[in-house]
């Protein structure tokens, strides 16, 4: 497969675009699915590329998005989740739901890329996709108030209960969203966003999925496939939370409710592939992805022997150059790790070449 081509400022992406984009600028996932792309690489493959100063690259992936996840035009239909080889043998969107989670990465570094390169047609655009989120991915949750669901569709398990997915939910994204697009909604829903990942936590371990019910409150997935426990959605949860500025609403109390999974790294010496959200039992060591979405977490957690240990993981088990989902998670918290980008305490995106 030939990839995109060389043109940021971070080697890693660069290797990133061989392995695993085309010319087209697709995403393309070791899924076991000949090579299926998410809307949500596409969201990520677009941050890396605004990280590396690698418009090109941008470009090229913002018109693959737009042209087959979203007919023509992002700002009119919300991007397809799932696209890959169909049945017949034919090529295109597989299933036309929408994941709010690369809806919010995109419309992000939509209003991102405006600034940073001084292109006002990315916030236009952002703009409306902004627009669409609220329109169409958002509920209002009794005890919650505005709250981001998964997808336009499929997550209103019945009356008064609703299933969420607390890593879809970067507070730092979410809180910048408020300011790119000032629409009270985005602040509601920073708000909701910080109950929801604390609330479906309480024991310190964030779920891949949680059910909020209106009179009882957050509950365990009893029915979903993960039943309760938290995996490769979750990790992010932590990642997430580690990249959050010193001085960024939320941070606080987001670190002390997840402050139990950095003491089972440092007692256990590795994060957990799955973990019991109730218990804390884990099933045994996570892939080397997870350590490197781990650093930027136990760094903020200032937990410096933890850290030191995860880095000699890492450098023992590095992670696998054909794992599309793990070399993602490396490319933020390694890349986080780096110093290659930060966020302001409104989360703003803060790349290399831009001081704070």
């Amino acid at each position: 497969m030939a990839g995109l081509a060389r043109g940021g400022q971070w080697p890693a992406w660069d290797t990133f675009k061989a392995q695993f984009t085309s010319e087209e600028g697709r995403v393309i996932s070791d899924d076991g699915e000949g090579g299926r792309t998410y809307s949500e690489g596409q969201a990520y493959g677009l941050f890396f590329a605004l990280v590396a100063n690698d418009r090109k690259g941008f470009d090229t992936l913002l018109r693959w998005t737009e042209n087959n996840l979203s007919g023509g035009d992002l700002g009119a239909r919300l991007p397809a989740w799932l696209w890959g080889r169909r049945p017949d043998g034919t090529w295109g969107v597989i299933d036309s739901n929408a994941a709010s989670d690369a809806d919010i990465w995109i419309a992000y570094v939509l209003g991102e890329a405006a600034r940073l390169w001084n292109a006002p047609q990315y916030r236009a655009l952002g703009a409306r996709l902004a627009d669409r989120i609220i329109a169409e991915e958002t509920a209002d949750l009794p005890g919650l108030g505005p709250s981001l669901l998964p997808a336009p569709s499929g997550f209103v398990e019945a009356e008064g209960r609703w299933k969420l997915n607390p890593s879809y939910m970067p507070l730092q994204v979410m809180q910048r969203l408020a300011t790119l697009y000032p629409l009270p909604a985005w602040r509601q829903l920073t708000q909701s966003s910080e109950k929801i990942i604390v609330g479906a936590s309480p024991k310190g371990y964030a779920p891949d999925w949680t059910l909020y019910d209106a009179r009882q409150g957050f509950l365990i997935d009893e029915k979903g496939k993960e039943k309760g426990q938290g995996a490769y959605n979750a990790i992010r949860v932590y990642l997430w939370a580690g990249m959050l500025h010193p001085a960024a609403p939320g941070r606080k109390p987001l670190l002390s409710a997840l402050a139990p999974m950095a003491r089972y790294v440092r007692e256990q010496g590795y994060p957990p592939e799955s973990i019991d959200v109730l218990t804390g039992q884990g099933s045994g060591p996570g892939p080397a992805g997870f350590t490197a979405a781990m650093l930027p977490f136990l760094q903020a957690q200032g937990d410096s022997a933890a850290l030191k240990a995860q880095l000699s993981r890492l450098v023992a088990n590095p992670v696998r150059s054909t794992a599309y989902y793990e070399q993602t998670l490396a490319l933020f918290g390694l890349g986080w790790m780096e110093g290659r980008y930060r966020f302001s305490s409104g989360g703003q995106l803060l790349p290399q070449r831009t001081k704070p």
